[in-house]
């Protein structure tokens, strides 16, 4: 595996986030990004082991990820699908026979005694890809919701369900006892390092994975770099998934400065979309505004410059 290298270092969850690793991708020089994935999301299907967030990162990242779904690889077939369902087999979550493939190969290969960082460095070299894509832990951790009186793992909730539950709180099995990757804690004391760039991700379910593991958190306090994060939250609506949803359901006002209060611990700067200068105006870090919705690939790396160039500043 290649030594750390990173002048930026971006945390993120799937599509979303991706979306503003691209636009860094695209504007930083090369092999100088590294991108911290969420795997709180990871969960065994059908006897396969499927991490979402790190797939999406390596599909989007290499221009392969499919834009009719929003999710998923280009080109995508679903013949596995259609021959799983004549079988009576479980269908709710839908394999590609593409996406099939990837996990396959990562199931064969974990169960052989390799790492998930390991494998998931392979297939960046493979998709040519030359950016990091760094797993937040080897190890396993899982997110669960309690909604009801039930815990709910968060594919069900997610995909199964829909969102559609309630839920009322959100745990990370296995987090206390995950290790986080050495070479994310090493990039994070690395005096070199230009910036972390928290992206636009779900707070709750793809960036708290990340922050729940031990030392993270104090790292990023002690950080050289300046922190930034980049609002999910525009004129009190998500761009893409449940956050929304969740906010309300936790009793949190559904805002961009909630985000950024969500990190105020180790946050340096906060970037918020035009639309929010009221609701961002009394915060205590120091803010940026900008346009905030990726909706086109100029989008993705215009927000990535403004990103760029707002860490520039505040490290003078």
């Amino acid at each position: 595996m290649r030594a750390v290298q990173a002048t930026l270092l971006a945390l993120s969850g799937g599509v979303g986030g991706a979306k503003l690793a691209l636009g860094l991708y695209r504007v930083l020089p090369p092999d100088t990004l590294t991108v911290v994935a969420n795997t709180g999301d990871d969960f065994e299907h059908l006897g396969l082991s499927i991490s979402p967030d790190l797939d999406t990162l390596l599909y989007t990242l290499s221009r392969q990820d499919n834009p009719e779904l929003g999710w998923g690889h280009i080109g995508e077939t679903w013949n596995f699908m259609v021959a799983l369902n004549g079988l009576g087999g479980e269908t709710w979550f839908r394999l590609g026979d593409r996406d099939l493939a990837m996990h396959v190969v990562r199931t064969h290969r974990l169960r052989t005694g390799e790492g998930l960082s390991a494998i998931i460095d392979e297939f960046r070299d493979r998709f040519g890809i030359t950016a990091r894509i760094l797993p937040m832990s080897d190890d396993p951790v899982r997110t669960r919701v309690l909604t009801g009186h039930l815990w709910l793992d968060f594919q069900d909730y997610f995909v199964r369900f829909r969102c559609e539950p309630e839920i009322s709180e959100i745990a990370f099995a296995g987090a206390t006892n995950a290790r986080p990757h050495p070479d994310f804690l090493a990039a994070l004391a690395d005096p070199k390092l230009h910036a972390v760039v928290i992206c636009p991700s779900n707070p709750f379910i793809s960036i708290d994975p990340i922050l729940a593991l031990p030392g993270v958190r104090e790292a990023l306090q002690a950080c050289p770099a300046p922190v930034v994060a980049v609002s999910p939250i525009i004129a009190g609506q998500a761009v893409k998934g449940p956050t929304a949803k969740m906010m309300a359901e936790l009793g949190l006002p559904v805002d961009a400065a909630t985000v950024a209060r969500h990190y105020k611990d180790f946050l340096d700067l906060y970037i918020a979309d035009e639309e929010d200068a009221e609701a961002v105006e009394d915060l205590e870090v120091p803010v940026v505004l900008a346009r905030t919705l990726m909706r086109s690939l100029d989008d993705r790396e215009a927000l990535a410059n403004t990103v760029l160039a707002a860490a520039d500043k505040i490290r003078k």
